[in-house]
């Protein structure tokens, strides 16, 4: 195999940039080859003119001549990116931008999304800046697809030649690293120089891209990006894409507002009336508690504690998709009633919980679901439950605390984290010995089954990564190596590339050599998967 790696130079070294584009080039012709002899690495960014790393804390680079790489690889955003979009199937020399709106579609979703009504404060914003130097400015939604444009004719139809056009999709996916689908991949801004492109017909743009965040949720709704040729993109523009994003955001934070404040005023209207008197909570559409009191939601927090605003906790109730009611968290059934723009919840009778769920593999934010319906664990709730669900007997307060703590644990801290667990859970959990009374299915206890099966193509689809990787519990962290362990050996000895496959996408995984090694015998040369484990084992040498 041909060497084709950079010369090693001290880490201390910087790049000016245009000998970071002369090395990307080699980089980018490495990562995509079929026998890569440089790795992509994910190195700490250094400072670089786009600005990003400081825009993310609302800063702007106040140097512009800093160099943006080091010569021991790309940027990190952008290695992850080309990992991200090679594993998709990102063919480097194939642009396929395609339509993700049908024509008559795109309209039905200019006037429903969030950032419509505030598209002339974005224009006001960037739009000078974007006309004097021959850019263009697009919104897109949260999968990346265009919703709207804006830049000279001349400007548009340039884009329009790469396909950046209304309604086509620019997530990763589609077109590998780009302004758009790259800040929303990584949910921060993010400027791409044109070396930086996966793809060599995207190499003659630059873009900044920022993701524009639901105040209430949290969630990621769309993102700001301008394009352009590098003699007009500046780097620092990123710095201005995310001020505008950010502002944004502030607005959509007043709206919000604006709604809450509404609702609150017909449910206060509605206040003389004899149900209203119960005890009841008024919820928005989302499942935000606004005001009143349920069991197992301890009070509303109202208009302060909106999520993205303020960033104190917010009490929320899992609203279902379908029907009238709704389990809280202590198994009381709650019933809900249409209200303005929001719901009313009156809690009716207690029932019995029949089936808890846990989805605790590869979980940085473990989750259950009793009876279909979320509950919303802290990490201590899901370790216990995890325990319990591991020993179907019972345990005491003292087992538990030492399972838990070792020999620092105390059984009065178990008892107190029990009791509000059971807050939560109701009938589902009972005491002495502590033990889950409904039918429990987990995934971990899904792999141990299967573990004890001969269906490795199976194993592999259900681990999906360690169990509770963020828990330092002594009895989690033995049972997370053991699975972690039996699964990877199982799998070598007998699985197939695709089993494989999954497991090299888990976090252990993805970069272990024996695992990459294998799927390089077990797949075709030819295969972008084996493209990927290639470029892997060259990023450990």
């Amino acid at each position: 195999m041909r060497d084709r790696r950079v010369p090693a130079v001290p880490a201390a070294v910087a790049l000016n940039p245009d000998e970071y584009a002369g090395r990307l080039h080699d980089w980018h012709e490495a990562a995509v080859s079929d026998h890569p002899g440089d790795p992509i690495t994910q190195r700490d960014e250094p400072a670089s003119p786009s600005g990003e790393a400081d825009a993310q804390h609302g800063e702007t680079d106040r140097n512009h001549d800093r160099p943006p790489g080091t010569p021991d690889g790309p940027r990190r955003v952008i290695a992850a990116s080309w990992r991200r979009s090679l594993s998709a199937g990102i063919d480097p020399e194939r642009l396929c931008s395609y339509p993700g709106y049908e024509t008559d579609d795109i309209g039905d979703a200019r006037r429903s999304h969030p950032i419509g009504p505030h598209l002339p404060m974005l224009a006001s914003t960037l739009l000078r800046t974007v006309y004097c130097t021959g850019m263009i400015m697009t919104v897109a939604d949260a999968d990346g697809r265009v919703l709207w444009r804006d830049g000279s004719n001349q400007a548009l139809a340039l884009g329009e030649s790469v396909g950046l056009c209304d309604g086509f999709v620019w997530a990763e996916s589609a077109v590998g690293t780009n302004g758009i689908g790259t800040a929303l991949a990584a949910g921060r801004p993010v400027h791409v120089y044109p070396a930086e492109h996966l793809v060599k017909a995207l190499q003659e743009w630059s873009c900044s891209g920022s993701p524009i965040s639901d105040p209430d949720t949290g969630e990621i709704v769309g993102c700001v990006n301008v394009s352009g040729t590098p003699d007009h993109l500046h780097p620092a523009t990123v710095a201005l894409v995310h001020a505008a994003a950010k502002l944004t955001e502030s607005h959509l934070a007043l709206d919000l507002r604006e709604r809450d404040a509404r609702l609150l005023a017909q449910h206060e209207d509605r206040a003389h009336t004899s149900r209203a008197t119960g005890r009841s909570a008024l919820v928005t559409a989302t499942g935000r508690v606004l005001a009143g009191e349920l069991p197992g939601v301890p009070g509303a927090a109202g208009l302060a504690a909106v999520t993205g605003v303020t960033g104190h906790p917010v009490d929320r109730i899992a609203l279902p998709r379908n029907g009238d009611t709704v389990l809280l968290r202590d198994g009381t059934v709650g019933l809900i009633e249409p209200f303005g723009n929001g719901y009313l919840v009156y809690p009716t009778q207690r029932v019995p919980a029949t089936v808890l769920t846990l989805c605790f593999l590869s979980a940085d934010h473990p989750t259950a679901h009793l009876d279909g319906v979320p509950v919303h664990l802290s990490q201590r709730h899901a370790e216990i439950l995890a325990l319990l669900a591991l020993n179907p007997g019972g345990m005491t307060a003292d087992q538990l605390s030492f399972q838990l703590y070792g020999d620092l644990g105390k059984p009065v801290t178990i008892r107190a984290e029990m009791h509000r667990l059971r807050d939560q859970l109701g009938t589902a959990v009972a005491g002495k010995p502590y033990r889950l009374t409904c039918e429990v299915t987990a995934d971990f206890l899904e792999v141990q089954r299967l573990l004890a099966g001969h269906d490795p193509a199976a194993l592999a689809q259900a681990y999906r990564g360690p169990l509770l990787p963020r828990s330092e519990s002594p009895t989690i962290r033995r049972t997370r190596d053991e699975l972690e362990g039996q699964v990877r050996a199982r799998l070598l000895q007998d699985g197939s590339a695709g089993a494989l496959w999954h497991y090299a996408q888990t976090q252990y995984g993805r970069d272990d050599p024996h695992v990459l090694e294998r799927l390089t015998i077990l797949l075709p040369p030819g295969d972008h998967r084996a493209a990927v484990a290639r470029i892997r084992l060259s990023a450990d040498d």
